[in-house]
């Protein structure tokens, strides 16, 4: 039961995250426009402000350059800024490099498309220890449990 609940946080976890600032990435990402890019940014920056996710490491045992959450933010928040102080009147040769910019930020491509970019296990951070003890304890109360309904019901004397 412990198991599945911990999986069922973790869904939920990541619908929560997309819905809240990861999806709100990728529509900046996709934009055709530096106004709707940085609409779009605007959204999830603010929400990420929000929610605390400007510092840190999601990793437990070690920091590692692709879990820190300070630089990941302050990547976005720079290209928000640098957004916002494109000229209005700028070329469109101007423009359309940002956006590059931009999409070459939010964005890693990958064997399976372009996915966004941010460190693994935000979507529980700062949590991480918590859910990672909870799946440890959930994980060895599984194999007990199935260890002695197997003996009690001689499952490993076939």
């Amino acid at each position: 039961m412990s198991s599945l609940l911990w999986g069922g946080c973790r869904i939920v976890s990541e619908i929560k995250a997309k819905q809240n600032y990861l999806g709100y990435l990728k529509r900046a990402a996709d934009a055709n426009s530096v106004e709707m890019a940085k609409k779009e940014l605007e959204k999830a920056v603010t929400e990420i402000e929000r929610q605390g996710l400007t510092s840190g490491y999601t990793s437990i045992l070690w920091k590692t350059p692709s879990e820190d959450v300070g630089f990941w933010y302050n990547n976005l928040k720079t290209s928000l800024q640098e957004l916002q102080n494109l000229p209005v009147n700028s070329s469109p040769l101007e423009k359309s490099n940002m956006l590059i910019k931009l999409r070459e930020t939010l964005l890693d491509g990958g064997k399976d498309g372009d996915s966004v970019t941010y460190p693994a296990g935000i979507q529980i951070y700062p949590n991480n220890g918590l859910f990672a003890f909870w799946g440890t304890i959930s994980i060895i109360l599984t194999v007990l449990f199935f260890l002695i309904a197997g003996a009690k019901n001689d499952w490993f004397d076939s």
